[in-house]
């Protein structure tokens, strides 16, 4: 996105550069910058002003009543991107070290609510050319499942996950089984040349549902 694009859809959206820059979580000053095309706009940020207008549209589309996003919620969500995620793994909680991470901001689906992160997806194991495959590149919102609900059955017939294992990194993954009494989790790739694989759950130190995925506009 360029500046000019981003200052079209800001005056779309009929925010002033104050009110724009409280929803996406940075100064005024930014938003100047990247409107005098002084600073490259982060494509999280252009992937959010995007959904704003869209969520406009959409609802300008079902009602005439002008859309108010005064009481818009966002929840800026902290992302370990591709070249975080080593850090992650052995600082994920340190709540220093979160805080510290880049943001995306989010509307705040009042359906979920918890410990929310956002991964960056690397590598094909889960892109199987389908319309549930995650690419390499997209950013996955994810909710955090306590420990306590490990114990007993995962709903794996209606999430995706994201498990950060011990040893074998962050894991982007669809569970197939769960045997609860050994707890050990069957892990499965939508790419059909990575074979299935189990995992005990002591091996596990952070277990995340996929709550949403976002996507670059010229992908598939």
């Amino acid at each position: 996105m360029n500046y000019l694009e981003f200052k079209e859809i800001r005056k779309k959206l009929k925010m002033k550069q104050a009110d724009i820059a409280k929803s996406i979580g940075v100064g005024t000053r930014a938003v100047q910058y990247w409107e005098k095309g002084e600073r490259k706009i982060p494509e999280t940020t252009a992937y959010f002003v995007n959904n704003l207008l869209e969520e406009q549209e959409k609802k300008l589309n079902e009602s005439a009543s002008p859309v108010v996003f005064s009481n818009l919620k966002i929840m800026n969500v902290p992302l370990a991107n591709q070249y975080a995620q080593a850090g992650y793994l052995s600082r994920f909680a340190d709540e220093e070290y979160i805080e510290s991470l880049p943001t995306i901001p989010f509307s705040d689906d009042v359906e979920h609510r918890g410990e929310y992160m956002c991964f960056e997806v690397r590598g094909d194991s889960m892109d199987n050319g389908s319309y549930e495959s995650y690419l390499e590149g997209d950013i996955i919102l994810c909710r955090n499942i306590r420990q306590d609900y490990w114990m007993s059955k995962l709903h794996y017939d209606k999430w995706d996950f994201v498990i950060v294992h011990k040893e074998k990194g962050i894991l982007v993954k669809r569970i197939i089984n769960h045997d609860v009494e050994k707890g050990i989790i069957t892990l499965h790739s939508l790419n059909e040349y990575y074979d299935d694989f189990e995992i005990h759950l002591k091996d596990v130190a952070k277990l995340f549902n996929i709550i949403s995925t976002r996507r670059k506009n010229n992908r598939r």
